[in-house]
């Protein structure tokens, strides 16, 4: 094919393996910029959403080259890790009715205190937020806030009530296992 268009071999050569040195050095600078992608998406990312990141930023690459670079670096999406659960038997405990029923309105005060815990994040790092809430006028009677998501922060926000603790009902929650008020704190608290 040289010979036909006149050029020596030597050219068509060189130009090959020059390209082949811009994209290895293209390479690099993708590499960065994908992992500061994943870094900065918490390694939830994968080729997809990291593509649609690059475009956002005037990179047009494809998801095979995102992919091939992602591997050669070890980055792997965290939801396409299969992830195995154990399944935790459940000793000593007790089944707790749903005595609230969805029954949200109340004809009198601080019959029934229901409570929530939920998480938000603040200066880039998560904090937890419990709260108490009196369903006869919607009012938060207490609540408490830390960087742990357990029992103790129930206790706080418990203690933080400023009525007669004695007067409480029913005391509702939804908490999952590693946020379950021990059955002591409520007995110590004289919530029925």
């Amino acid at each position: 094919m040289c010979k036909l268009l006149d050029i020596p071999r030597s050219s068509l050569y060189y130009n090959r393996n020059n390209n082949l040195k811009k994209k290895k050095s293209n390479d690099h600078d993708l590499t960065d910029l994908i992992k500061e992608i994943f870094k900065n998406s918490r390694n939830n990312y994968g080729s997809r959403k990291i593509k649609v990141e690059l475009a956002k930023r005037g990179h047009i690459v494809s998801r095979r080259r995102i992919r091939r670079i992602m591997k050669k670096n070890g980055l792997v999406s965290s939801y396409t890790v299969k992830q195995y659960k154990l399944h935790k038997t459940k000793c000593n405990n007790d089944s707790i009715d749903n005595k609230l029923n969805r029954n949200f309105k109340q004809e009198k005060r601080m019959k029934v205190v229901v409570s929530d815990l939920t998480y938000v994040n603040v200066g880039g790092k998560w904090n937890y937020i419990c709260l108490m809430l009196d369903l006869y006028n919607r009012e938060i009677v207490g609540y408490a806030a830390g960087k742990n998501k357990n029992a103790e922060l129930v206790e706080k926000a418990l203690y933080s009530i400023k009525y007669d603790l004695s007067k409480i009902e029913l005391f509702h929650s939804d908490y999952a296992e590693e946020k379950t008020i021990p059955k002591f704190w409520i007995r110590k608290m004289k919530i029925a």
